[in-house]
C-alpha cells in the first residue's frame, strides 16, 4: 500500500477516533486511520462488566507491566492500555469526567495558549450528548452519550451519608468545574450499553467514502524528509506498508505508544535514539519523561446488615436473575462500571482544592482477575489527584514488538507519601462515622493492624497500591524556551513540520479525576486547529 492522504492518523482509540470523525466531515479530503488491534465486534465490548474479561486479554490489551516500582516495595504492576477500535474506551470504566476548571487555568498559566477552562468547555459540550439535556455544563446531540448509572445500592448511599457526615456534601454534578463532594459517577453508556469511542465518534464516520480504516497496523515510524513528516511505516498481516500524507500525521496512540512511535521514528532524547542505532531526526529530550499516573490505594470493609456485589455473585439464582435482568431490561449488575460512588476530597484543610478521588464499589477482591470473596464487603480506593512523582518511558529496541520500560516512580516524594497516609486516614474517618457505623465495618485491606500515624499509613500505601490506569505527560506541550517541551501550543512537534500529537501524552500536569474524557477533548481541540491551519494554508 503506497497511496496518499490528507491526514494519517496513527491510532483509533479515544483521541484517534474523534480524530477521525472531525476530519473526515470535509468530503475533500482523504483521511487514514492505522489500528494495532481488531474489531470492537466482541460481545465484551458492549456489556459494561465486559472489563473483567477484558483487561489482560491480548485480544483487547497490550498486556504491558511496569518496572518493579521501588517505591512499592519493588513490585511490578499489570498496566492496560487497549488494543482495539476504540482503545482504552473500550475496556475502561466508562466514567465520564472533565477534572477541574483550575487544572486547564493552570496549563494556561503554563503559557500555554487556548487551553483554559473557558476554551476547552466548549469542545466537552459539542461531544457530549448528555441524559439532561443541554445546559450552561453540558451538551446534547454530541457523539458522546453520557447517562447516569442503571444500578444504584444502599450500602453505597450509607458511605455517602457518612462522608457528609464528616464534612464532604454530596453534589449532584461532577462536572461544572469543581468536583468536590460524593456522587454516583455518570458513565459513557447508552440504555445498559458501553459507548466508547469508537461507537460514538469512529462507527458512523466509517460510512463516508473519504474515511479508510485499517486495523491490525503496527505503527513503526513516521518517514520524515527534509524537516517535514511525509509519511507512515506499518507492519500488517506480516507485511510492511506505507503512506504518504499530502496534509499532516496525527500520533493518537496513548503516552506509551506515542513515545515508542516517536523514539524508532529518531524523535526523542539523542543519546537515546543513537543507543538504539537509529539516526537522530530530532533530539527532543521530553520524550518519555514526566510520566505522572493515578496510583489508587484499595480499601476493603467487611460489613454486615447491607447487600453487596459478593453475596449476590455467589447466589447461583442471583447470577441467573443479573444475567436475565440485563437480557430483559438493560439493566442490574451486568451494567456496573469497576466505581460506582464518586467521592472528591481535600487531604488537608491547606488544600486549595480537592486533591483526592476515591472510586467506591459494592464488593471486593483480592487482585484484579480473581473470583470475589465470599463474605460481604465493599472496597474504596482512593488516589492523590495531583502527585509530584514523575516517570518515564523507556524504549530499549527498535523492534516495533518489542515492549518499553514504563517506570512510573510512584510514591517517590514526601509528597505524594503524605498524601497517600492522609487518603488512608480520610477513609478510615468515613468508614468510622455514624452513617456508615451501622454496618459494623471491619477493615479487611490494609487492615486494622496497621496504625494511623503517617509512616505505617505511608508503608501501606507502598504494599497495597496499585496503577487506577490513567498515564499522561509522555510528550507534553511546553512554551518554545521548555527544553523539555515535545509539542507546542498547537501539538505541533517541535523542530518539524506536519506532524502532531493528540492523546493523553501531551497533557502538562494529569487532570484532577479521570482522563478519559479530557483526552476525546484534546483531540476534539487538535482537530479544530489542524482544520483552521489547514485553511490559513499553515
Amino acid at each position: 500500500m503506497t497511496a496518499e492522504y490528507d491526514y494519517i492518523i496513527a491510532g483509533a482509540g479515544s483521541a484517534g477516533s474523534v480524530l477521525a470523525e472531525a476530519l473526515s466531515r470535509d468530503a475533500t479530503k482523504r483521511v487514514l486511520v492505522l489500528e494495532a488491534g481488531g474489531q470492537d465486534d466482541w460481545i465484551w465490548f458492549k456489556i459494561p462488566v465486559g472489563y473483567l474479561f477484558a483487561i489482560g486479554n491480548p485480544r483487547a490489551d497490550w498486556c504491558l507491566t511496569t518496572e518493579p516500582e521501588p517505591g512499592l516495595n519493588d513490585r511490578s504492576l499489570l498496566y492496560p492500555r487497549g488494543k482495539v477500535l476504540g482503545g482504552s474506551s473500550s475496556i475502561n470504566a466508562m466514567i465520564y469526567m472533565r477534572g477541574q476548571a483550575a487544572d486547564y487555568d493552570h496549563w494556561r498559566q503554563l503559557g500555554l495558549n487556548g487551553w483554559g477552562w473557558d476554551d476547552v468547555l466548549p469542545i466537552f459540550k459539542a461531544q457530549e450528548d448528555h441524559h439532561a439535556g443541554p445546559s450552561e455544563h453540558h451538551g446534547a446531540g454530541g457523539q458522546l452519550r453520557v447517562e447516569p448509572p442503571r444500578v444504584t445500592w444502599p450500602v453505597l448511599d450509607r458511605y455517602r451519608e457518612a462522608a457528609a457526615e464528616i464534612g464532604i456534601p454530596p453534589t449532584d454534578d461532577f462536572n461544572r468545574g469543581d468536583n468536590e463532594g460524593s456522587g454516583y459517577f455518570e458513565v459513557n453508556q447508552k440504555r445498559g450499553t458501553r459507548w466508547s469511542a469508537a461507537r460514538g465518534f469512529l462507527r458512523p464516520a466509517m460510512q463516508r467514502g473519504n474515511l479508510t480504516v485499517e486495523t491490525g497496523c503496527l505503527v513503526d515510524r513516521v518517514t520524515v524528509e527534509n524537516g517535514r513528516a511525509t509519511g507512515l511505516v506499518w507492519r500488517q498481516g506480516g507485511t510492511t506498508r506505507t503512506a504518504r500524507a499530502r496534509g499532516e500525521i496525527v500520533l493518537a496512540t496513548g503516552s506509551i505508544g506515542t513515545v515508542q512511535v516517536l523514539m524508532r521514528s529518531g524523535i526523542g532524547p539523542g543519546a537515546a535514539v543513537a543507543a538504539l542505532g537509529l539516526p537522530v531526526v530530532a533530539d527532543l529530550p521530553g520524550v518519555g519523561a514526566n510520566l505522572q499516573d493515578h496510583l489508587q490505594l484499595r480499601m476493603i470493609y467487611k460489613v454486615t446488615g447491607a447487600r453487596t456485589l459478593n453475596e449476590t455473585y455467589w447466589n447461583l439464582a442471583r447470577r441467573a436473575w443479573m444475567g436475565l435482568d440485563y437480557a430483559l431490561r438493560r439493566r442490574g449488575p451486568l451494567t456496573m462500571a469497576p466505581s460506582q460512588l464518586g467521592i472528591f476530597a481535600r487531604s488537608s484543610p491547606d488544600v486549595d482544592r480537592a486533591d483526592l478521588e476515591f472510586h467506591v464499589q459494592p464488593l471486593s477482591l483480592g487482585k484484579f482477575g480473581e473470583p470475589l470473596h465470599r463474605f460481604p464487603a465493599i472496597t474504596t480506593s482512593v488516589c492523590n489527584l495531583r502527585p509530584t512523582s514523575r516517570g518515564e518511558v523507556r524504549v530499549t529496541s527498535p523492534d516495533p514488538d518489542a515492549a518499553p520500560q514504563i517506570a512510573p516512580n510512584y510514591l517517590s516524594t514526601d509528597h505524594d507519601r503524605r498524601v497517600a497516609a492522609a487518603a488512608l486516614r480520610l477513609a478510615r474517618r468515613i468508614a468510622a462515622a455514624p452513617g456508615f457505623r451501622g454496618l459494623n465495618p471491619v477493615e479487611h485491606l490494609p487492615g486494622p493492624s496497621v496504625g494511623n500515624d503517617d509512616a505505617s499509613l505511608a508503608a501501606a500505601a507502598a504494599e497495597i497500591g496499585t496503577t487506577i490506569f490513567h498515564p499522561v505527560g509522555t510528550a507534553r506541550m511546553g512554551r518554545p524556551d521548555d527544553p523539555m517541551a515535545v509539542v507546542d501550543d498547537r501539538l505541533r512537534v517541535i523542530g518539524l513540520r506536519g506532524l502532531r500529537i493528540a492523546d493523553a501524552s501531551v497533557m502538562p500536569t494529569i487532570p484532577s479525576g479521570n482522563t478519559n474524557a479530557p483526552t476525546m477533548m484534546i483531540a476534539g481541540k487538535a482537530a479544530l486547529m489542524m482544520i483552521e491551519d489547514a485553511r490559513r494554508g499553515g
